[in-house]
């Protein structure tokens, strides 16, 4: 039996990626969104000219796992590794692959000057509220009140400032041209997570210019929590000051 509009099987491992273990902990959203890119590499036939770029982050060995051409880069500089990839090689398919900490803190500078000039590339921004490889610290998108290796007692505005939102912020550029935020917590949410990665692909394709997909994802293991309150947080908490949706999109429908 077939997804719908899906060349992988439900029970078949997409081609675009490995039959390796991955690293991730239980009930980790990484290895869902690791799927759906694979899935959408297939769908669209696209993985022999596909090159990722895997930063500093739980994901930087992403390059493990994924069936296609993949470069480590330095922590937060995706946007910037794939800007030159793409403007060296216009016939691949880029895209960056990025978490929170990563893309937002010490990557703030890289996303957003990608974004205004309007990179045709495709980023895939997983957002779990937190650092998770280097220990659950802050991170800029923790929420007010959220406990981190950093703020034991919760994240105050008055000391912290307030979690930053990144598809709001970016959808001020005149570059941006398509971004949404999406989840993992539901089969529905996945299925438009898809949707979303897909149209943000499609857009490489036609030259649309800057496409970023951020997706509200779970790190059990620094919330401290087990893997279904962890989806329940992301339902009751997160979606509430990241509210899901469609923040841009220059090219409609299409």
């Amino acid at each position: 039996m077939l997804q719908t509009n899906s060349k992988t099987a439900v029970n078949k491992r997409p081609e675009s990626l490995l039959d390796v273990k991955m690293h991730y902990c239980p009930g980790c959203g990484h290895g869902i969104v690791h799927r759906l890119v694979a899935e959408v590499m297939d769908d669209l036939d696209i993985r022999k000219r596909t090159i990722g770029v895997a930063p500093v982050g739980c994901a930087v060995f992403s390059d493990h796992y994924f069936n296609c051409d993949m470069i480590q880069g330095p922590h937060g500089r995706g946007p910037a590794i794939a800007t030159g990839l793409k403007r060296a090689k216009p016939e691949c398919m880029v895209f960056s692959y990025q978490g929170d900490g990563d893309l937002a803190s010490i990557g703030m500078a890289e996303i957003t000057h990608a974004a205004a000039r309007s990179e045709n590339i495709t980023v895939i921004f997983i957002n779990n509220t937190i650092y998770g490889m280097t220990g659950g610290q802050m991170a800029p998108t923790t929420l007010v009140g959220q406990k981190a290796t950093t703020c034991v007692y919760g994240r105050d505005p008055k000391v912290n400032g307030y979690p930053i939102r990144v598809s709001e912020l970016l959808a001020q550029l005149e570059g941006a041209r398509y971004l949404e935020r999406t989840a993992i917590n539901t089969p529905q949410n996945i299925m438009k997570t898809k949707k979303a990665i897909t149209k943000a692909f499609k857009n490489q394709i036609d030259g649309v210019g800057f496409s970023l997909v951020e997706v509200l994802s779970t790190c059990p293991t620094n919330w401290g929590m087990d893997p279904v309150a962890s989806m329940q947080f992301l339902a009751t908490d997160m979606m509430k000051h990241y509210p899901l949706g469609v923040y841009k999109d220059v090219n409609g429908g299409k």
